[in-house]
């Protein structure tokens, strides 16, 4: 890696398929666009997109280690849980797993924002409300900034869905993109 780049601080995304840009192209994606609106406004940072199509925080937790270690980030940028949740797998695992990574993530000297999910009804109000509940207790209990949901800028707009009205098109990313960059604040 050269000097410079190897100085210049790194934002990892650490995400699923909403991050690392299922059906578009990986330069589409909001990590990738976030990216080039960073360098166009002269920010000294790189983001790194390790997010993994089909990612549940289980995966997540297993590959999150080495990956703190290849990259050494400044910021983290973690987007997991919606294969949790459409797995209608158990919450208080998916609420551990994210926590460890963030503990984790902390201990590396990396700052944390956690990136929120909401679910669809499927599996009752319990578990939905439970799942979305999920996100703010972790970024209190770790002094994280919060994006509370990842599609609040899309979702009422099903033409900026995929066919599978799962994944955002790309006509979509740069919204996703700014609002998260706004979200940053003062981290970036």
């Amino acid at each position: 890696m050269a000097p410079a780049l190897a100085a210049t601080p790194l934002i990892l995304v650490f995400g699923d398929s909403l991050s690392a840009g299922y059906g578009i192209a990986a330069q589409a994606a909001w990590p990738a666009l976030l990216n080039e609106n960073l360098v166009r406004q002269g920010k000294a940072w790189r983001v790194v997109n390790a997010s993994v199509s089909g990612e549940t925080t289980a995966g997540g937790l297993t590959r999150f280690p080495q990956t703190l270690k290849t990259h050494q980030p400044k910021i983290v940028l973690l987007q997991l849980g919606a294969n949790d949740g459409l797995r209608g797998l158990p919450l208080v695992n998916m609420e551990k797993n994210l926590g460890n990574m963030m503990k984790m993530a902390k201990a590396s000297g990396a700052k944390v924002h956690l990136i929120g999910m909401q679910i669809p009804p499927n599996y009752g109000a319990s578990y939905t409300q439970g799942f979305a509940a999920i996100y703010p207790r972790l970024a209190k209990q770790y002094s994280s900034s919060l994006t509370p949901f990842l599609l609040e800028p899309v979702i009422k707009n099903t033409e900026l869905f995929q066919a599978d009205q799962l994944h955002p098109k790309a006509e979509a990313q740069p919204l996703l993109m700014k609002m998260i960059e706004k979200d940053l604040g003062k981290l970036i």
